[in-house]
């Protein structure tokens, strides 16, 4: 009868984590379960997020305490139908083995590497395999490839994903390229040259996703579908007092209010965020060149190019997702999307829609580009 018993384990969210606490259960043994529930909440040295149930079920057993700091993969609690007996729940916990990174990574690759572009070290990863074209992601203004920590690892289960972090994000070197869409794109089409790779579906955020839709227009053999999540380029409007006051922010203190109006759920922004983010602006040069890019992509408070307006879904089949709550770039957007577009719009998530509804949207993305 073990068969009928479903594991809830940690989960891995982004390609660093090996570990994660528990902070709190949200249901009661007993609860019938849905597919995408939140189960429970967990914090990493990335973020705090409720775990979404993978699997229907019975909530039979729950196994790991608030406080409690597990692996990946560790078992959390157990879900069993009514006729799955106690004594079998028990025999299957006391059997449950928590995989050994190296069993369960045995490709052992590094987590992160770096190429040279157009004079410009870039960090990227490089993960999973499939038959298709490879899925890149793109993140926003400001982001950087962890923003995709809990989308990765799904997407890869159906094909090769790549994501870097832009020029003057994240780790790779602070060096534009420019400072409007054309010269993003191009550079970004560089790197899958330096990559060797020739054709990708491209999955982009908020400023990354007017970067994919620019590159479908510039090199339109080379980008298949597009999946653009909260993204620029559609309609003119974007808050300006988000983009000045992440330039502008210099202190934690300053800066947490920015980063919560990312998120329909502020709570989701742990002080280990701030402080990475904090990192990141204190490089040299960084804050400079983000008020060259704000200026060059959202001068006077107002995108500056709209290139998902001449995309052909024809030709690129679109997938627009956004967050009902997105106080960054506004849903309502979504009413100008091209002819033929499929629109998602999520209640209850803000401009990090893929953070927050991570269950949904990974479902999305994997129905669009590969189904």
């Amino acid at each position: 009868m073990s068969t009928t018993i479903t594991p809830i384990i940690m989960p891995k969210w982004g390609l660093s984590m090996s570990e994660g606490t528990v902070t709190a259960w949200l249901v009661e043994e007993g609860t019938s379960i849905e597919v995408g529930m939140p189960i429970l909440e967990v914090e990493t040295d990335k973020i705090a997020n409720a775990v979404e149930a993978a699997d229907p079920g019975l909530l039979r057993r729950r196994l790991a305490q608030p406080g409690e700091t597990l692996p990946v993969k560790a078992l959390l609690g157990v879900l069993a139908g009514p006729d799955v007996s106690d004594a079998d729940i028990d025999a299957y916990v006391a059997a449950y083995v928590v995989p050994a990174a190296a069993e369960d990574e045995a490709d052992a690759t590094p987590a992160f590497s770096f190429a040279e572009v157009a004079g410009i070290r870039v960090r990227y990863a490089r993960r999973g395999a499939g038959p298709g074209a490879p899925v890149l992601f793109l993140h926003g203004f400001g982001g950087d490839l962890d923003n995709w920590l809990f989308n990765l690892d799904a997407v890869a289960e159906d094909a090769e994903v790549i994501a870097l972090d832009l020029p003057g994000h994240g780790q790779s070197d602070p060096r534009l390229p420019g400072t409007d869409l054309p010269a993003l794109a191009r550079f970004v089409l560089e790197f899958l040259e330096r990559l060797g790779v020739e054709r990708v579906h491209v999955v982009g955020h908020s400023m990354g996703g007017a970067i994919a839709a620019q590159m479908a227009l510039q090199a339109p053999s080379r980008v298949g579908a597009l999946a653009l999540l909260g993204t620029a380029g559609l309609g003119e409007d974007i808050d300006q007092g988000y983009t000045e006051g992440f330039v502008a922010a210099a202190s934690r203190r300053e800066l947490k209010p920015v980063l919560e109006q990312l998120f329909a759920n502020p709570e989701l922004v742990s002080r280990q965020m701030v402080d990475d983010v904090l990192k990141y602006k204190r490089l040299d040069g960084v804050d400079a060149l983000l008020a060259q890019l704000r200026l060059g992509l959202f001068g006077g408070g107002r995108q500056s190019a709209l290139p998902v307006r001449s995309i052909d879904p024809q030709t690129h089949p679109l997938l627009l997702l956004w967050g009902r709550e997105d106080r960054v770039i506004p849903a309502s957007q979504a009413t100008q999307a091209p002819a033929g577009a499929q629109v998602q719009v999520f209640e209850s998530a803000g401009h990090m829609v893929m953070m927050e509804k991570a269950a949904e949207v990974n479902a999305a993305l994997r129905q669009h580009l590969h189904g």
